[in-house]
């Protein structure tokens, strides 16, 4: 799974328990009140992942717009929209791609975290990444921010950077990445939970200070 995972195809969570139904539906950031809203996606499309079962709660106690964005209603049951992106393969194993609101919208489609992360991250000199997107959604540029590994010397970037542009242009899905940027520092997270990357100050670093690379074949 680890290959699969270095070569784009997300994160293997596997078969689901039999308590709970969980079903992928076509992205969007609406609400909807009931399941015949929303459209079901076959076996290999990515989607949002929905769980219907003993985990899945009625309601965010006391936040009525946070209930309307993740619950709905399918017969007597609720159906909790995760926030999640994922997909599940020709075996029925459920693979995890990242965080529905950290997806990066382009005009040539759509990029998720979990599929573009750990491909950059499997070169020996990258110690971490972070996809962000710059400029309005459904037309963003994608970059690859970098945290590379301490000893990295800084005339190093440019070639990391066109190894990384020879990763990710093996797979169909990522081969239209070619901007790449060297965060000078540690990356920012968030406190209570170190693997949690701040996307969001990065893209912000990226769009205005950073430094990108941009690699041209």
């Amino acid at each position: 799974a680890k290959g699969s995972t270095d070569h784009g195809a997300g994160t293997l969570v596997g078969h689901v328990l039999p308590a709970n139904q969980v079903r992928i539906i076509a992205l969007d950031d609406q609400p909807h009140a009931v399941w015949s809203d929303v459209v079901e996606l076959p076996r290999g499309a990515v989607g949002e992942i929905t769980v219907r079962g003993p985990t899945a709660t009625d309601q965010y106690f006391g936040l009525p717009e946070m209930t309307a964005r993740a619950k709905l209603r399918d017969g007597d049951a609720v159906v909790h929209r995760m926030g999640d992106v994922g997909y599940f393969d020709e075996a029925g194993r459920l693979w995890f791609c990242g965080r529905k609101s950290q997806r990066v919208t382009t005009a040539q489609g759509t990029l998720f975290t979990e599929k573009v992360e750990p491909v950059c991250n499997s070169h020996p000199q990258v110690y971490r990444s972070a996809l962000v997107g710059i400029g309005p959604a459904g037309a963003q540029q994608p970059v690859v921010v970098l945290e590379l590994e301490p000893d990295v010397d800084r005339q190093e970037h440019q070639r990391i950077a066109r190894e990384l542009r020879d990763l990710v242009r093996r797979q169909a899905e990522t081969a239209g990445i070619c901007r790449f940027a060297v965060y000078p520092r540690a990356f920012p997270v968030d406190i209570r939970h170190n693997a949690k990357i701040g996307r969001e100050k990065l893209a912000q670093w990226a769009a205005t200070s950073g430094r990108i690379i941009v690699i041209e074949d």
